[in-house]
């Protein structure tokens, strides 16, 4: 017997009815012959790890925009903390962690440069739209890897595609991610805008405070564990009413307060002018996106995917140094 095999088995013994096994898997795109050490989930997640889309989350924004301090989060961090949170979750509830961490560490990787904002515009300006939770499918099944992808296995990539407000997982393990992102960017996102400046401790609805607790620690403490009590025991995953109806409202609050406040914000049209004008430039000059990108065109994919494709994989500083490269003139030399 394998160690994967062993492990398998440990899934088998321990793991709570409800879990997804690794060994239940509907598997690949593409098949491939099994790891003689990591079960199928495990192998995903270390995909994601070692991609390249995975460590350009760094660069990118999560809500300040090129913050002037060292603690404000990046989407890269964000997702460290969707991860954390989610396998604390699934950990407790017995569900599969490894399926969890690889949902978690891979839901972003389509994100745009300059958070929302940028994606706003690509929605806006694309023929087919563009959500970055479908970019985020399109990377690891077609962009990774010079377009080989990752051959993620189904569940991980449901998880990816739906974790989004509006949609659900197929897999206890996705549910937990969509939970968990959430929690993750409404907490680490008040204490941000607390070291802004934008927001106060104060200033967040004593109503929710009351219900939630009076600090970043002890709100993602409530969430977690409100979660896993209400979760024990069912083919669900789920929080108490009281407890769901103030995270909605903490969300709208910070809507009103923090994602639309024009302090926080006041970078954010440069930034969309910055992505649109790049759209645009691309679309006329495709002889000057990367050769991956000119292999796409040429197997007859959609020029304005393509080129969203491109603008959505840059980082904040390499769009920023493109549109300078492109519109921003240069001092006059002598060419040598």
């Amino acid at each position: 017997m394998t160690i994967r095999e062993n492990m398998e088995l440990l899934e088998r013994t321990n793991l709570s009815q409800f879990a997804t096994l690794s060994e239940n898997s509907k598997g690949r795109d593409r098949e491939e012959i099994q790891c003689d050490i990591r079960p199928v989930f495990q192998r995903d997640r270390d995909r994601i790890v070692h991609c390249k889309s995975f460590r350009r989350l760094m660069h990118k924004t999560q809500v300040f925009l090129a913050p002037r301090g060292d603690h404000y989060r990046t989407r890269l961090t964000h997702t460290l903390e969707v991860s954390q949170n989610a396998r604390t979750i699934a950990k407790a509830l017995r569900l599969n962690e490894d399926l969890v961490e690889a949902i978690a560490l891979g839901h972003d990787l389509g994100h745009t440069p300059f958070g929302h904002a940028g994606e706003r515009v690509l929605n806006d300006i694309c023929e087919d739209g563009f959500k970055h939770n479908e970019q985020s499918v399109r990377v690891v099944e077609k962009l990774e890897k010079d377009g080989a992808g990752l051959n993620l296995t189904w569940e991980v990539r449901d998880g990816i595609l739906n974790h989004q407000t509006s949609l659900m997982p197929a897999t206890l393990e996705g549910k937990i991610v969509r939970l968990s992102d959430k929690i993750a960017y409404i907490n680490h996102d008040i204490d941000d805008a607390i070291r802004a400046q934008v927001l106060t401790e104060d200033g967040i609805p004593r109503e929710y405070r009351e219900i939630l607790g009076e600090t970043t620690r002890n709100r993602l403490n409530t969430f977690i564990h409100n979660i896993i009590t209400n979760s024990q025991g069912k083919n669900d995953i789920c929080m108490s009413e009281e407890v769901e109806k103030a995270m909605k409202g903490l969300r709208s609050f910070m809507f009103k307060s923090v994602y639309t406040n024009p302090v926080a914000k006041r970078e954010e049209h440069r930034a969309m002018e910055l992505v649109e004008r790049l759209f645009y430039y691309y679309m006329e000059h495709v002889e000057k996106m990367p050769e991956q990108y000119r292999n796409m065109l040429s197997a007859g994919e959609k020029k304005e995917r393509v080129v969203c494709d491109y603008i959505a994989g840059m980082t904040d500083q390499y769009a920023i140094a493109k549109f300078e490269e492109i519109f921003v003139p240069k001092a006059w030399q002598v060419d040598k």
